[in-house]
C-alpha cells in the first residue's frame, strides 16, 4: 500500500521484547499503521518526529522506564495530547494508580487478548476524535459569531468574554456538564443575524431613528433562520439563544415581547452576559463602563431587563468575570473599576 495515501491511524508500539512486537504486529497490522520501538529513547524520538495518534507502550524495560517515557511524553507540547495505553505484566491496583496519574488513558494486563488490545484502542482513537470535533464545533461557531461583531463596530473578543460569563452563570445554576457546553458553543451566535443588517445602520455613530431601529430589531429573527430548525443540541440552542435575547423579564423586549420564565434559560443567561460585557467595553460611539457602573445597572434593571435570580448569581461571580476580563481583555483594562 502506498504509504502516502495511506490514511489509516498511526500506532507506536513500544515493548523491548521481540515476541510482544510480534504479537501486537499480527493483531493490528491490518488495521493501523504501526511503528516500532524496542527502548524508551527510540520511542521519545518516533513520537517527536512521527506524531503518532496512539502509543502502547510496557512498562518494565531496561534503561528508560514505560512511566519514564510516558511522563517525558506529556511533558512535551508536541506529543501531550497523544493518547498512551500502557500494556504491561504488572497488575496491582498500585500500578495502574501511578499510570493514570502520569497520563496515561488505558491500562491493559499481560497476557491480554486480542479482541481487548483492538477494542481499547478503538475507543480510545474515538474518544480523541470526539474532543477534536467539539474543538472544531466550538471555533467555528466563536469564528461565526465574531463576524456578526467585526461587521458591528464590535471585536471578536466580545463573543468569547460573553461565551465565558454565560457558562459562568450556568455553572452557577448546576446546569448539567453537556447543556453547558451547549451554552459555551451557541452563545457566541447570539448576534449572527446582525449579518444581515445593512452597515449604515450597525455602523451609524449616533442614535437610530425609529425606522432605522425596526431594521436593527429584525436581526434576532435573522439569526434564528440563518442558524435554522434543529430538534436537539446544540444548534437548537443557539437558535433559541438568537431569536429570544432581546427579550426582557417584564415583556418589553423583542421580537415577541415575551416574559419571564417564558424566555427560555439559556436565552435569558446570554442577556445578562451581553450587555454586562457591551458595558464594560470600548466601543467607537462609548467609553468601557467600569465594573461598578455596570452592576450597577444590572440591579437597576432588575427584574425589568433581566431575570433578577440571574442577577444576583452574576455579581456574586465577580472575581471570575473579572478573571475572564483580563484575560480576554482588549484597551478595556483600564477602565474597569472595583466592584
Amino acid at each position: 500500500m502506498d504509504l502516502q495515501q495511506d490514511t489509516r491511524k498511526l500506532l507506536l508500539l513500544v515493548d523491548d521484547e521481540p515476541v510482544n512486537l510480534r504479537l501486537l504486529q499480527q493483531i493490528l497490522q491490518d488495521d493501523y499503521r504501526l511503528l516500532i520501538a524496542k527502548d524508551g529513547p527510540r520511542a521519545l524520538a518516533l513520537a517527536a518526529s512521527a506524531r503518532p495518534d496512539l502509543v502502547l507502550l510496557d512498562v518494565m524495560m531496561p534503561g528508560m522506564s514505560g512511566h519514564e517515557v510516558c511522563e517525558r511524553l506529556k511533558a512535551s507540547p508536541e506529543t501531550q495530547a497523544v493518547p498512551v495505553i500502557f500494556v504491561t505484566a504488572l497488575s496491582e491496583d498500585t500500578d495502574e494508580a501511578r499510570g493514570f496519574a502520569l497520563g496515561a488513558v488505558d491500562y491493559i494486563t499481560k497476557p491480554f487478548s486480542n479482541a481487548v488490545v483492538r477494542a481499547r484502542i478503538k475507543t480510545q482513537l474515538s474518544l480523541v476524535r470526539a474532543e477534536v470535533l467539539l474543538a472544531t464545533r466550538q471555533q467555528v461557531v466563536q469564528c461565526l459569531g465574531a463576524a456578526a461583531e467585526f461587521k458591528d463596530n464590535e471585536t471578536g473578543l466580545h463573543v468569547v468574554r460573553m461565551s465565558h460569563y454565560s457558562r459562568l452563570i450556568g455553572q452557577a445554576l448546576d446546569m448539567p456538564k453537556a447543556l453547558l457546553e451547549d451554552l459555551f458553543s451557541a452563545a457566541p451566535m447570539h448576534d449572527v443575524g446582525k449579518i444581515g443588517i445593512p452597515d449604515a445602520i450597525l455602523r451609524k455613530p449616533g442614535r437610530l431613528d425609529d425606522d432605522e431601529m425596526l431594521v436593527m430589531r429584525q436581526h434576532p429573527e435573522i439569526g434564528a433562520r440563518i442558524i435554522g430548525q434543529h430538534a436537539d443540541g446544540m444548534l437548537a440552542m443557539a437558535h433559541r439563544i438568537a431569536l429570544y435575547h432581546h427579550e426582557k423579564w417584564d415583556g418589553s423586549g423583542y421580537p415577541h415581547g415575551l416574559a419571564g420564565e417564558a424566555i427560555p434559560l439559556e436565552a435569558r443567561i446570554v442577556a445578562v452576559a451581553d450587555v454586562f460585557d457591551a458595558l464594560t467595553s470600548v466601543r467607537p460611539y462609548k467609553r468601557a463602563w467600569s465594573f461598578d457602573d455596570a452592576v450597577a445597572h444590572l440591579r437597576e434593571q432588575s427584574g425589568r431587563h433581566f431575570d433578577p435570580a440571574l442577577v444576583e448569581r452574576f455579581i456574586g461571580l465577580m472575581p471570575e468575570v473579572r478573571a475572564v476580563a483580563d484575560r480576554f481583555g482588549e484597551p478595556l483594562k483600564a477602565a474597569l473599576g472595583e466592584a
